[in-house]
């Protein structure tokens, strides 16, 4: 009877998983981000760090503590391998212009990042000659202090969409890749043009990995007022709204969901 009763609850257990605020899903700043100078404040944390055409990506993240004249850069020993150029990388610093560079055991520049900031990203040139893209994804780029007192009331505001500069309801029918992370697909999604009915039919394209999703099940879609929304098999939508060329839910409660178009 418990085992019983465990499966029928399991599938809402996720549910509420997903619908937790987006502050408590939030990974917390590296440690002595508090005690960190200001200048290096706004670099700390989880990064993307992905080669210009963005193939291949990993995430790094740029620590507080010391190392040597420098500071901690940690990353998974899978990315390596996706990022060849993360073997010789030991610690980070910033140069004369405020920008984070990555750096060797000799305190050789393995990667030198220029321009952007925080909030747009930065592009840089690797030892090996190659570009590469650095970029806050879904990561939280200010204070802890900060961000637990603002997150929590930024999420759980519904963006203002202006409908005149929203995407045209004929330009959404396509193929979509879904993503949790920015660049990290998750799933792919098809909106379909409205059949003879008017019903708009969505559909995963293949199977999808993502639990969540799945269980959300999206088969259907609405578009009004510059807001696209997916319903579930059971009925219920989420919203999202079109910003720097993606859809993004809104409000940005409980896990992120992003969608880009995939060309035809």
């Amino acid at each position: 009877m418990e085992k019983g009763l465990i499966h029928r609850l399991l599938p809402l257990l996720i549910l509420a998983a997903g619908a937790l605020p987006a502050a408590a899903q939030t990974a917390p700043l590296p440690r002595g981000a508090d005690k960190a100078p200001e200048a290096i404040r706004r670099w700390l944390g989880a990064w993307e760090l992905a080669t210009a055409d963005a193939s291949r990506s990993c995430t790094v993240t740029l620590g507080a503590e010391a190392a040597g004249n420098r500071r901690q850069l940690r990353f998974p020993a899978t990315c390596r391998r996706a990022l060849p150029i993360l073997d010789t990388a030991a610690s980070w610093t910033l140069n004369g212009a405020g920008q984070p560079q990555f750096m060797d055991a000799g305190g050789k520049e393995v990667i030198a990042f220029q321009g952007g900031s925080p909030e747009a990203g930065l592009n840089g040139k690797g030892s090996d000659g190659k570009p590469y893209k650095l970029s806050s994804g879904a990561h939280p780029r200010v204070s802890p202090q900060v961000a637990q007192s603002s997150a929590g009331t930024a999420a759980q505001r519904i963006t203002q969409v202006d409908p005149a500069t929203a995407p045209a309801a004929s330009s959404l029918p396509g193929r979509y890749v879904v993503m949790r992370q920015q660049n990290r697909e998750a799933c792919r999604l098809v909106l379909s043009p409205a059949s003879a009915g008017g019903r708009q039919p969505a559909a995963f394209e293949g199977l999808c990995p993502d639990t969540g999703l799945t269980i959300f099940d999206p088969v259907g879609w609405r578009y009004a007022d510059g807001r696209l929304t997916l319903v579930a098999r059971r009925g219920h939508g989420t919203d999202l709204v079109f910003e720097n060329g993606q859809w993004r839910k809104d409000p940005a409660v409980g896990a992120p969901l992003l969608m880009r178009k995939l060309a035809p």
